[in-house]
């Protein structure tokens, strides 16, 4: 699996700014896995494919919404691997207008057949009797959860961190479903504190991080949301399109962007102690630019610099 993926061009750049004083930074590009299977989502696959391969099989079954990076990836990963993918999505009004929705156009392109279905039906999702409709509807699928967290998830996560990430004193990462930070703080080593940065609102993710996690060296911060999942402001947006110019790093606005801008504000309140060494887990998801650029512009707002 890993020779269609790169994983030998993921390394720890140094980032650049005038903000930075009295610590050290590193970004680590995870995006730059593979065009469409980056970051975590390359690390949360990697063993569900492996065990829907040795199941023998054929049709990948995911969860997600209208800009799901998950949706995506899983989409192009049944691509790769000759694989059937269903997506149900969040919004059954998105039936309709999904042509105009980048994320679930492109996920369309790699296969993908949908399932739209309404918020209240979604939240149904986890249950038997739900899983037992799709099935009977679908056929025998590999049922991969919504943000692909799981246990076989989690373990691909445990990988990110590699021996020359042993000098870093704070390990930084978005926080989703709670996989990626999950797979971090089991693999952390006992002088290193993981930091989460919650980009959705509401202070769930503690139990079902709990449920993964075999270490309490970690803290999740939920300062910087921006209003919950997928929302943003102008201020989010400059930030990141200044980050692009001084570092030539494309962020996304959905997760890195924000733990990125987390990061930078407490580095400004001096959250971190002197001379810390900072290490920034860039988890991929540069697909959905495209889809909230085309939301902005509809709003009269400013655009992501691609």
């Amino acid at each position: 699996m890993a020779s269609v993926f790169s994983l030998n061009n993921v390394l720890n750049e140094d980032v650049i700014s005038s903000s930075l004083k009295n610590v050290s930074l590193s970004l680590k590009r995870e995006d730059v896995i593979h065009e469409y299977v980056s970051g975590n989502k390359y690390r949360k696959l990697k063993y569900n494919i492996q065990q829907a391969q040795k199941e023998k099989k054929e049709i990948l079954l995911t969860f997600g919404g209208a800009f799901s990076n998950h949706i995506a990836a899983v989409s192009a990963i049944g691509s790769l691997f000759g694989l059937k993918t269903i997506g149900v999505v969040r919004g059954e009004e998105l039936k309709d207008s999904y042509a105009s929705n980048a994320t679930l156009l492109f996920a369309k392109s790699q296969g993908m057949q949908f399932e739209f279905v309404s918020r209240s039906v979604y939240r149904e999702k986890n249950t038997e009797s739900f899983v037992r409709k799709l099935k009977e509807k679908f056929g025998d699928f590999y049922l991969i959860p919504e943000g692909g967290t799981n246990n076989l998830a989690v373990k691909g996560c445990e990988e990110i961190l590699a021996d020359n990430d042993n000098s870093f004193d704070f390990i930084c990462c978005p926080v989703g479903t709670g996989g990626t930070i999950s797979g971090l703080i089991n693999s952390s080593l006992s002088h290193q504190k993981i930091i989460g940065f919650p980009a959705l609102k509401g202070d769930f993710l503690r139990k079902d991080i709990s449920k993964f996690a075999n270490k309490s060296n970690w803290e999740l911060i939920s300062d910087y949301h921006f209003g919950g999942y997928a929302k943003i402001n102008t201020e989010l947006i400059s930030f990141i399109n200044q980050f692009k110019v001084e570092n030539n790093i494309q962020l996304d606005p959905v997760y890195t962007g924000k733990m990125m801008f987390g990061i930078f504000d407490l580095i400004k309140k001096e959250y971190f102690p002197k001379d810390s060494k900072i290490l920034a887990i860039h988890t991929g998801g540069l697909q959905g630019i495209e889809g909230m650029n085309a939301r902005l512009k509809r709003k009269g707002m400013p655009l992501i610099q691609l």
